[in-house]
């Protein structure tokens, strides 16, 4: 009896314990808050910042949604919250949605892909009422959030049941941060998505047609070798993609976060000023970059 209460007692437990980590509040200050999905775990909301002076009843803005970190297991919505905020000075409406994990809400990485390529879904069936401009909608993550945004572009299928695929869930453009883009024998989190491989893995599903791509990666990345990041460039160029591939000399996974502990400041610029030029080439921005402005900011942030 005293053994079977036991484990009744645990499974509470750890239910509330799941429960709390999926309702944890997420705060980005000005930023709106909708809620974008119902799941049967929980419902999943998108942060979102509009520049300064917009006007949704008759902007048509470029828009950006990012995808956080965390190996598919955890992670938060303000992890590109610093990156948000410069590309929003610069016009853009900037998306951070939640998407379910392990911790979180006990799912495995397909929920992952099924919860991204629903934010950009929704993105574009509300571009009227948000003032975005539906062909005009980026994606960009870092590690498994780069995994996400990667399969919006380049992975068909793999669809939440009952939307509607008539609405394209397919970004115009990838920004992609150390990417989990090869989930092959070798590649980061194979074991886990054998049920989906090869749907379910970007490296496997280079094709015609794909976003334009950008990646950043620290040739000392112990998670994505720098030779999966050059095969990965000479595959999409194979096709005709624009890949641009910068590689930062002895850095680690993760190098470009502007946070305590974790990367360093002059990779935050350079890492933006980049994104900056890159989406400027493909017409979603306008204007000179404003390296001030990320100066500023990264030593604000530094501190």
């Amino acid at each position: 009896m005293l053994k079977q209460n036991f484990s009744i007692l645990f499974i509470i437990s750890f239910s509330l314990a799941q429960v709390q980590a999926q309702t944890k509040p997420v705060s980005i200050a000005g930023a709106t808050v909708e809620v974008f999905k119902k799941t049967k775990e929980g419902d999943l909301k998108i942060h979102y910042l509009d520049p300064r002076g917009h006007d949704p009843k008759v902007d048509k803005s470029p828009a950006i949604v990012l995808f956080f970190g965390g190996g598919w297991n955890s992670g938060s919505p303000t992890h590109f919250e610093p990156q948000a905020r410069y590309l929003r000075q610069r016009g853009m409406v900037v998306f951070l949605p939640e998407y379910r994990t392990k911790k979180g809400h006990g799912t495995a990485p397909i929920s992952c892909v099924n919860d991204g390529k629903s934010a950009i879904r929704w993105v574009r069936k509300n571009a009227a009422r948000l003032g975005v401009d539906p062909d005009r909608i980026a994606a960009g993550g870092g590690s498994a959030g780069g995994h996400v945004a990667a399969t919006t572009g380049m992975c068909d299928g793999l669809e939440e049941k009952g939307e509607d695929i008539t609405i394209s869930s397919r970004p115009g453009a990838l920004v992609l941060f150390n990417p989990v883009y090869d989930n092959g024998a070798g590649g980061y989190g194979n074991d886990r998505v054998t049920e989906w491989f090869p749907a379910i893995s970007p490296a496997h599903n280079i094709s015609k047609g794909d976003p334009p791509t950008i990646v950043f990666l620290g040739t000392e990345d112990k998670l994505i070798p720098v030779v999966t990041a050059e095969k990965f460039q000479a595959d999409q160029k194979a096709f005709g993609i624009r890949s641009d591939l910068h590689l930062y000399e002895g850095e680690p996974h993760g190098f470009f976060n502007l946070k305590v502990g974790q990367g360093k400041a002059q990779h935050f610029v350079d890492t933006v000023l980049k994104t900056d030029v890159f989406l400027s080439d493909l017409g979603y921005l306008e204007g000179e970059p404003d390296e001030a402005l990320l100066e500023s900011m990264a030593a604000k942030e530094k501190k």
